[in-house]
């Protein structure tokens, strides 16, 4: 029992710390919080919602759900809600019958069918078509899909972890996520720090990448100065952990000096990506890949990071050597 004075989420859990050795990096007093929450959440397999800005490692924790629970060795099926077509979206998720529509020659069980007794993930549930939303809520609430084309529901058992970068609460003021479907998911909120916020776990991602790039790439363990550990600590990060990964990777394959790993990123710069290159071909080409891979793959979002005008990134993509 905790005592007057003790924090009872003050503390990484000790059950964890075998299970999250190489998934979660980092014991800062945010993270130790979602570690508890998670746990806890895990046991019970209650819908889980996972929010955080791009890059801060939901799907990490997702998984990590599925290794703290009774379902670890069940599917775990991602959805990216994103991706989903308007066309084929309710197909995908739940399935159709013969001749549901034109050119469904046979039946497809769908993400939820095929992920019976486990887990499906929903990454960037906040992007879902609105006219799907009371679909997915009943599966939540009657845990039933019915395929297209079908009017016989099928009842199946899966727990449903959610994730998203947008403000949902947000989004349901204005209509574009339903109220219901929202405290459905947020049964329980992991809510993922940025990394701006938790500078004190850097040197510890740093030392993660590193020695696992070295490995990929068969080169030495870099070993940052106290300078270029305080100059990641001052950088904003717009991508995240994601984008510090990136950073390191791109030091290795492009093989930097080690005193530059990668990355000659300031405030000062507006928070543009410029690389430690003398070849200007290859500072453009890898700083534009380096800005797609931080943003996804978004162009309009990578060209606002590399302080260029979009029809100037897509010329820059169009030119030899950029893929």
């Amino acid at each position: 029992m905790a005592t007057k004075n003790s924090d009872p989420l003050g503390a990484f859990p000790a059950v964890l710390a075998e299970a999250t050795a190489d998934m979660i990096i980092g014991r800062d007093p945010a993270t130790n919080r979602v570690a508890h929450h998670a746990q806890r959440a895990a046991q019970v397999e209650c819908t889980v919602l996972i929010t955080g800005e791009t890059g801060t490692g939901k799907e990490v924790w997702a998984r990590l759900l599925q290794r703290l629970g009774p379902r670890k060795k069940k599917p775990f099926v991602p959805v990216n809600c994103a991706a989903l077509t308007a066309t084929l979206a309710e197909s995908q998720l739940f399935g159709h019958v013969p001749g549901a529509f034109t050119g469904a020659a046979g039946a497809s069980m769908g993400v939820f069918r095929s992920a019976n007794k486990g887990i499906v993930f929903l990454d960037e549930v906040g992007d879902m078509p609105l006219e799907l939303q009371p679909k997915l809520l009943r599966v939540l609430q009657e845990g039933e899909v019915t395929p297209v084309g079908s009017a016989h529901p099928e009842y199946i058992d899966v727990q449903i972890i959610a994730a998203t970068n947008r403000n949902l609460e947000h989004d349901v003021e204005a209509g574009r996520f339903r109220e219901d479907l929202y405290y459905r998911l947020n049964l329980v909120e992991l809510r993922m720090s940025p990394l701006r916020d938790r500078c004190e776990d850097i040197p510890a991602f740093v030392t993660y990448f590193s020695e696992k790039f070295a490995q990929r790439y068969s080169q030495p363990v870099w070993e940052p100065t106290a300078e270029i550990l305080q100059h990641f600590r001052q950088y904003n990060w717009p991508g995240n952990v994601r984008q510090l990964g990136y950073v390191i990777e791109q030091a290795y394959v492009l093989q930097c000096e080690p005193s530059l790993p990668g990355s000659a990123m300031s405030d000062d710069a507006g928070g543009r990506i410029t690389l430690p290159f003398t070849d200007l071909d290859k500072l453009r080409q890898a700083a534009v890949q380096q800005a797609l891979r931080t943003t996804g793959g978004h162009k309009g979002r990578a060209a606002q990071l590399l302080g260029v005008h979009p029809n100037t990134l897509t010329r820059l993509l169009s030119q030899p050597d950029s893929e």
